[in-house]
């Protein structure tokens, strides 16, 4: 019998042997929702390519396996096994044969097995809803990356693609969804074994006899059988397709339902969305949104979405926020629900485009699927570039000035380029094979900086040949696997251009460049480094040369803003000729993935030039012209005071999304003083000076018919004077908030003001307002009130309530945990709490999130991230010291990176802000 070392010499230790590969999968799985266990059979069908006695696959610890057999139609035999799960860690199951099967021969494995369905919000696992004050359970799927094997035996590697028979067994008051449609739904009943072969007499005959431990006691599961009580649902098969995109559930379902048509075939197809019956109504925004975006996908790429439906399930308890499931796409309330009389535009546009980024996987990542995790961002940097921002433009339904364009910038490039300045980043494609590290590159790099790349890349080529490349791309690697290399050639045939060359170290590379510029009397010299937020690379780190889109932004002879994107720096240095006299700026639109650095007077010019109303800087330029000020402060580039002055400049501004990246901008600074006194109540009166006198224009009434930028500058103008203490404001929002206490209606607080109102008549308030805000938690009519709810509790400034919050978490949602973590880390008077909380609680939060997928990794982050004071990231190292941190080393690492850097940016920069500060009260000119 072989052991775990056997396996780990003779094959490598993540990936499975190459000796068979399975090419259909016939899955019968019975749900128990009563007792919270799951059985099932797997006959697969395998072909072998060479000779062999082992067959070694996926098969996660919590299942038991059962009554092996292998049949072999060259040996004309069939084998009963066992299966012993001989590599715990990797989870790999063996089987070992008494006779080989012979290369180039078909065979088929058969495996029964059982487990329990747990919370884990992995693999096949259970969740809850309340109905009459009871919890009701349901079960669905989530198998990205790894987590198929925990369902069922299986070979649970992206490139091992078969076609997959589902069949559910189930209770039957209840529901069973799959990725494709239920060809078949019958009573059950059971019969004995007719030896047809038939995976559901199969199964009948297994239950029969399969006993099941549940809790302490063991019970014959066919007891229970009586006839009518139990359903068969079968479903079609599915295409070739990876294990991570398979999907079931079972529960109590309803579903409200729509359709589009084709503009390809003309085809029309069913639309669903499945959810409790306790917020099914909430769910109709985002089935118009799938509806309008599944035609647009198919005429950018010319490609018809394969399946004859696809279905949406909202969950209670997710991991993620939504996954691509093919056919069956899954995600949490937060990301899918939306009261239609209470609907605030932050919820709307997320549900827009998170239902849109998944849609967008349909093609990206299940009909043209990464070879491995390396290539995760073919992924998803796709599915955020398309989803967010080039097909959700697109919808007539969304309103144009949702300015979805530069909103990509502030909600993308941003948090891109932050991550990518540390030394701990990693490149877009990362060499990786261990399942720990995978589940650690679901992050930003893969996601924002893949998509801000590819929007880089579009920009220079022009979007529709870009796109048109896409198609080829995808037309050539149909159902199949590819690499980075297939992208960039489908891009080049449509362009004509050579991506391999300019695209590859911003694929391959760590980090990206910041670019110096230097005037000179013919114009000026453009240097590239690469940019670390500490601002100190070496030789070694500064070895990449990228081949950067320099996008020159200038005045033209008339004054009108004139954009040359072909320029292209492709070495260290280079110089260009430009008349420096009238505005000009690099990275023109703000696509480019880089920093740029002017000197000091330059930097005043380009501001004096953006405050201005007939500026040939866009609000994008405005964007960027603060994001890299912000950076270069930080870096110790250029002095923190510089970016304040910028702030200045921009007083005036009208645009919301400038002014959102003005709110980031003092936040990170006021955030990086939290515990200097007086530095951090002058940079408050500062932020007031710039919103509470803007309060009157825009009012506290949102009229039906103005435009979304216009509400989300109120929401945003009145958010931050009630943050900076602007008593008029806190005042009007305490008294809507005592009218909703009395009354219990909303009506008098707009669902764009009502998380900044029940954030406000916490901090202002007491246990009242608190105990109120937990009720709602606990019983939250909509997500959007539960996450405003949330967020309220955690910022209060009692540091018994803050202490109170903290131990409540303990007995949420294990989902809602990391909410609860990244609002308590905004609240400067939690800060200190939430950190020492962290550790001295870190044995029981570690083992309620050790076999999640990324929780821990966010937990860490948002314990300590915003600490920044000398000695922090020491006393957290030398915490984690000996701990096992595999799960989130990434996280950790860089985690004690940005304490770092922040300290040293705090001690660089405090005497230079604190004189800033004291010239700005004092009105002299800066």
């Amino acid at each position: 019998m072989s052991t775990p070392s056997d396996i780990a010499k003779k094959y490598n230790p993540y990936r499975l042997p190459d000796n068979v590969k399975p090419v259909h999968y016939d899955l019968t799985i019975k749900t128990d929702l009563e007792n919270l266990t799951f059985d099932g059979v797997a006959t697969i069908d395998l072909k072998v390519a060479k000779d062999t006695t082992e067959i070694v696959f996926n098969a996660g610890e919590e299942l038991a396996l059962h009554d092996v057999t292998v049949r072999s139609t060259a040996l004309k035999t069939e084998q009963v096994q066992s299966a012993k799960i001989v590599d715990k860690s990797n989870e790999r199951a063996i089987v070992e044969l008494s006779n080989a099967l012979p290369a180039e021969s078909s065979a088929q494995l058969k495996v029964s097995f059982t487990s329990k369905l747990t919370g884990s919000m992995l693999g096949y696992y259970y969740s809850t809803y309340k109905s009459e004050g009871k919890e009701i359970p349901y079960a669905l799927t989530q198998f990205e990356p790894t987590f198929a094997r925990r369902a069922f035996p299986c070979w649970d590697e992206p490139a091992i693609k078969a076609t997959f028979d589902v069949t559910l067994l189930s209770r039957s008051n209840t529901v069973n969804l799959s990725n494709m449609p239920a060809i078949s739904e019958t009573p059950y009943a059971h019969k004995p074994n007719t030896a047809t072969g038939g995976v559901v007499d199969t199964l009948s005959s297994l239950f029969h006899n399969l006993k099941v431990e549940v809790g302490l006691k063991t019970e014959n599961v066919v007891h229970n059988n009586v006839q009518g009580e139990w359903k068969v649902t079968k479903f079609d098969t599915t295409p070739i397709m990876s294990t991570y995109l398979v999907a079931f559930a079972n529960g109590p379902f309803e579903h409200i339902e729509s359709s589009y048509t084709s503009p390809l075939s003309g085809k029309v197809r069913p639309l669903r969305v499945y959810a409790t019956p306790d917020i099914i109504h909430q769910t109709q925004w985002g089935l118009d949104v799938k509806a309008r975006v599944l035609p647009e996908y198919e005429k950018v790429f010319n490609i018809e979405f394969p399946l004859p439906k696809l279905d949406t399930l909202v969950a209670h308890d997710f991991d993620a926020g939504a996954m691509e499931n093919w056919g069956l796409i899954t995600g949490r309330t937060s990301a899918y629900l939306l009261d239609p009389k209470n609907a605030d535009i932050r919820a709307k546009k997320r549900i827009a485009s998170v239902q849109t980024h998944e849609v967008a996987h349909q093609w990206f990542g299940n009909i043209v699927t990464m070879a491995w995790w390396d290539n995760l961002w073919l992924n998803e940097g796709f599915a955020t570039l398309m989803g967010e921002m080039i097909i959700l433009n697109k919808l007539v339904l969304i309103q144009p000035d949702w300015n979805l364009y530069p909103e990509f910038g502030i909600e993308h490039l941003a948090d891109a380029l932050s991550l990518d300045s540390r030394r701990t980043s990693h490149p877009i494609e990362v060499p990786i094979e261990d399942a720990n590290l995978i589940n650690q590159i679901f992050d930003s790099l893969s996601y924002s900086k893949a998509g801000s790349v590819l929007r880089m890349l579009s920009a220079y080529a022009g979007e529709e040949a870009f796109l048109k490349g896409v198609s080829i791309y995808l037309k050539k690697h149909l159902y199949g696997n590819s690499v980075t290399t297939d992208l960039w050639d489908g891009i080049a045939e449509a362009t004509g251009l050579d991506i391999r060359s300019l695209m590859n170290n911003w694929i391959l590379k760590i980090g990206y460049p910041v670019l110096t510029v230097t005037e000179t009397p013919e114009g000026i010299t453009v240097r590239q480094d690469r940019f670390l937020s500490d601002g100190s690379p070496t030789l070694e780190e500064n070895a990449t040369i990228w081949q950067v889109p320099l996008a020159v932004l200038s005045a033209d002879a008339s004054g009108k803003a004139s954009l040359n994107r072909t320029a292209l720096l492709t070495e260290r240095e280079t110089s260009l000729k430009l008349d420096t006299s009238k505005p000009f700026k690099l990275n023109g639109g703000n696509v480019g993935v880089y920093r740029v650095l002017y000197s000091s007077e330059r930097v005043d010019k380009i501001a004096q030039e953006a405050g201005k109303e007939s500026s040939i800087f866009s609000l994008d330029d405005r964007m960027g012209l603060l994001s890299d000020g912000l950076a270069l402060a930080q870096a110790s580039l250029a002095k923190t005071s510089a970016l304040l002055t910028v702030v200045d400049r921009l007083r005036n501004e009208k645009e919301q999304l400038v002014w959102k990246a003005v709110i980031d901008a003092l936040g990170e600074v006021n955030s990086l003083f939290w515990l200097d006194g007086t530095i951090k109540e002058n940079l408050r009166e500062l932020r007031r000076s710039l919103f509470a006198p803007l309060v009157p224009t825009v009012g506290f009434t949102y009229p039906s018919d103005e435009s979304v930028d216009a509400a989300e500058l109120r929401t945003l103008v009145i958010t931050q004077a009630a943050l900076t203490g602007d008593p008029n404001v806190i005042k009007e929002l305490q008294g809507r908030f005592e009218t909703y206490m009395t009354s219990g209606s909303l009506a008098d607080i707009p669902p764009d003001l009502i998380r900044i109102t029940f954030r406000t008549a916490v901090k202002h308030g007491g246990r009242r307002e608190w105990e109120k805000m937990k009720s709602i938690y606990l019983d939250p009519p909509t997500p959007t009130l539960q996450l405003a709810a949330i967020a309220a509790m955690c910022h209060t400034q009692d540091a018994k309530l803050i202490e109170e919050t903290l131990k409540f978490t303990e007995s949420v949602r294990t989902q809602d945990v990391v909410y609860f973590w990244s609002a308590l880390r905004m609240n400067h008077g939690a800060r200190s709490e939430l950190a020492e909380y962290t550790m001295s609680n870190w044995d029981g939060i570690y083992k309620r999130f050790e076999k999640g997928f990324s929780q821990l990794s966010r937990i860490v982050a948002f314990a300590f991230d915003k600490l920044s004071a000398s000695g922090d990231a020491d006393k957290i190292e030398a915490f984690f010291k000996g701990k096992d941190t595999s799960a989130f080393s990434m996280s950790l690492a860089q985690t004690l990176e940005l304490i770092k850097v922040n300290a040293k940016w705090r001690t660089n920069s405090l005497e230079d802000v604190e004189q800033w500060l004291v010239q700005w009260k004092k009105g002299s000119k800066l």
